[in-house]
């Protein structure tokens, strides 16, 4: 018990206590706290499940004998999203991963970490097992099918979840997946309010974490640093221009088809070589996209023309998760590496005949009909299980 005080008080640090608070929690006094701080003395052992209770950890963590305990949550941790990363859009064990996380909360009961594991796999869940769908409103405008969406019990538990860890996570990247997935289950089940208040919550772009990077060093580091802001700045507004092209229902699909190109295309400036490494995948999708548009646009060719290239761009990404280092080739990216261990999506292939065309639009189900009378659809849909 030689640690205990030290360890109270590192805990009431942490957590931004007064020994008075944690006192009046107990029912003891602040000067009890004091001492035990101290090592002057130390708690009854009846109060040891409170302390513990109060500082959400257990009884062996709080007398330091956490090792082995840190380490199987780490291990938890890393299969949950392991597994929750492969269902990407099919379901391949959505219900084994949610059982995991689950039986993993049991055995550490009220870990902020695995209850925003557990949320994000709930995420996943809603997309996987029932899908996301959408209306057009009056002036030809992509709206959410809300009243559909608020009866899935996965995304409603997610939403929970996320609420009551919102207020208390500190680690930006768990900060960030709760912002980012909360945001959305708000919009898919239309509280839009509630998600103008977690965005108003945010930092500005100029502000971003890519940028504050670039300021924090010079040299080759600066560079290094102004090279990945580039990378992620052209992903995101790539992602923003397909969501304009397939929300705005009043857009001509060729005029649709030939922006969507164009945005690939701000990729191939900077990679000219075509490694795209992690990239590889949202061009996949997009590409996909495009075909539906092509398709609409009575460019029957070019549709299949841009699925060869969904499926090539696939490939090159499961290349790059092959590699025990991936580099760009390009000068304006050079610096950039990226570790192959990210890019956990091996189906990325195989699956893209199941999510095509990605992401929802109006007249989706009559296209992939057609598509798959024409016998190109056949001889592509086995290339992807080549």
């Amino acid at each position: 018990m030689i640690d205990l005080g030290e360890r109270i008080k590192r805990l009431r640090q942490r957590d931004g206590r007064t020994q008075e608070e944690l006192a009046n929690e107990l029912g003891v006094t602040g000067q009890a706290v004091s001492r035990w701080e101290k090592g002057i003395c130390y708690p009854d052992m009846e109060l040891l499940p409170s302390i513990a209770n109060y500082f959400n950890t257990s009884i062996d963590e709080l007398f330091g004998y956490d090792n082995e305990r840190a380490v199987r949550l780490e291990n938890l941790i890393n299969m949950i999203r392991g597994m929750n990363r492969q269902n990407n859009g099919v379901d391949v064990n959505i219900d084994e991963c949610i059982k995991l996380a689950r039986s993993a909360l049991v055995e550490f009961p009220g870990n902020e970490r695995l209850t925003i594991e557990l949320a994000s796999v709930l995420y996943n869940a809603g997309y996987v097992r029932h899908g996301e769908y959408h209306l057009k409103d009056d002036e030809g405008f992509d709206v959410y099918d809300i009243e559909r969406h608020r009866k899935y019990s996965e995304w409603q538990e997610a939403i929970r979840l996320y609420e009551k860890v919102l207020s208390s996570v500190t680690d930006m990247k768990d900060k960030s997946k709760v912002l980012v997935e909360l945001s959305q289950l708000y919009r898919n089940m239309g509280e839009s309010e509630k998600a103008i208040a977690l965005a108003n919550e945010s930092v500005d772009l100029g502000i971003s974490r890519q940028l504050l990077v670039i300021n924090a060093h010079d040299g080759k580091e600066a560079v290094r640093a102004s090279q990945e802001a580039l990378l992620e700045t052209v992903n995101k507004s790539i992602e923003l221009i397909q969501s304009i092209v397939w929300s705005d229902g009043n857009m001509k699909a060729n005029e649709a088809a030939d922006l969507l190109k164009r945005a690939m295309n701000m990729f191939e400036i900077i990679c000219p070589m075509q490694d795209y490494g992690k990239y590889g995948r949202l061009l996949s999708h997009v590409s996909m996209l495009r075909s539906y548009y092509l398709w609409l646009a009575e460019e029957r060719d070019e549709a299949f023309v841009a699925l060869d290239e969904a499926l090539d761009l696939a490939e090159g990404y499961m290349k790059t998760a092959e590699m025990k280092k991936h580099e760009h080739s390009s000068e304006l990216v050079k610096y950039v590496s990226i570790d192959p261990a990210e890019l956990n999506d091996p189906l990325i292939k195989k699956e893209l005949p199941d999510v095509w065309p990605w992401w929802s639009v109006s007249q989706q189900e009559r296209v992939k009909n057609e598509m798959q009378q024409d016998p190109r659809w056949q001889k592509w849909e086995e290339k992807t299980k080549s």
